[in-house]
């Protein structure tokens, strides 16, 4: 079997070749990818030439929010079967290290990511990947809206660090996807007042959709000077920056109260990050940062499935695989009010 594969071959580079599909091995199960979010991590391969400090080896397929059908079951392979609907759990554990051991999956010291070098991602229309990394979506959830899953998940990992108590504030830092997911999670949690910072207009308008009392501009104005001015000089509960950019984690930094937390979940461009210990010291500040997520992939597909119109209104554009430069493009620029972007694959395009 052969099926296209939108491979990254350069800085701002995509080829789109067809290449042969080998058979299921035993335990794999070979899938139909329908639809792939573009995450920000996608983002900085493809701006960037690197996430952190992991470089990009060209040429590599990125795409790690997917899902589609069965198409064939390995050997040993039982409980799925041709026609299934699923989402696709990008991460492979060995769950013998010592981290596997004690629950820490997402920081296993042997972790294979389908999207990094040398572990093709999902921009393609099919592939063969273990068969517990399957999860079963239900009748009536689509496959464009079960492309949330996999950073919905990401999204309630950090809510472990959050420890959201009672009616407690909270500012979030950006409102790419993750900021909207993480709005409506704070608010799905019984937070009090959240403030959403984000400098693109239209985005700002979907984190007030998700549930945000309050945006703000960052380019206008301070936005932690902003927070601490409506708290009466308290400053929030918990910080979570989701862009890591413009300064964002020190804005955070100050944003919060004494004895609060800033929740670092999006990834900065810089290998090396200057933070204001002064602030950070004097209020003694728990400061977290987020690896993925930690099997917590079932739970995001039951709060989506509770709440799909919610999630799925941060959808706002959908482009075939052979339009994947355009849409990175797009999404790079921020243009014509993108949120979520999903690419399609070929048998089946979404309006």
């Amino acid at each position: 079997m052969n099926g296209r594969v939108a491979e990254l071959s350069g800085l701002r580079q995509f080829r789109l070749v067809d290449a042969p599909l080998a058979e299921p091995g035993p335990g794999e199960v070979q899938v139909r990818v329908e639809a792939v979010g573009i995450c920000g991590s996608d983002l900085h391969s493809y701006a960037e030439g690197g996430v952190g400090d992991t470089p990009c080896q060209y040429p590599m397929v990125l795409g790690h929010e997917p899902a589609g059908v069965v198409v064939k079951p390995g050997a040993g392979v039982t409980g799925w079967n041709a026609g299934d609907r699923a989402a696709f759990e990008p991460a492979i554990y060995c769950y013998h290290c010592e981290f596997c051991r004690t629950g820490h999956h997402n920081v296993c010291a042997n972790l294979r990511f389908m999207s990094m070098p040398g572990d093709p991602g999902f921009f393609r229309d099919y592939a063969n990947i273990p068969v517990r990394n399957l999860v079963a979506i239900p009748p009536g959830l689509g496959a464009r809206e079960a492309t949330i899953i996999e950073p919905l998940a990401v999204v309630l990992h950090s809510m472990q660090f959050v420890s959201l108590g009672e009616s407690e504030t909270a500012a979030v830092f950006g409102a790419g996807p993750i900021g909207l997911m993480t709005v409506i999670c704070l608010k799905l949690a019984g937070a009090g007042r959240v403030w959403a910072v984000e400098p693109v207009a239209a985005r700002r308008e979907l984190a007030l959709r998700a549930g945000a009392d309050a945006v703000l501009d960052p380019s206008a104005i301070d936005p932690s000077r902003e927070i601490l001015r409506d708290t009466g000089g308290r400053g929030v509960d918990v910080a979570v920056d989701c862009t890591t950019t413009g300064g964002s984690t020190n804005h955070c930094l100050r944003a919060a109260r004494n004895a609060g937390r800033v929740v670092v979940t999006g990834i900065p461009v810089e290998r090396e990050v200057a933070l204001e210990f002064s602030p950070m010291r004097r209020k003694e500040l728990a400061i977290y940062t987020v690896r993925r997520s930690n099997h917590e992939t079932e739970a995001a597909r039951e709060m989506l499935v509770a709440h799909p119109a919610r999630f799925a209104a941060m959808i706002t554009h959908t482009l075939p695989l052979d339009r994947i430069a355009e849409a990175f493009r797009q999404v790079e620029q921020r243009a014509d009010g993108v949120g979520k972007l999903v690419i399609a694959g070929e048998l089946r395009c979404f309006t």
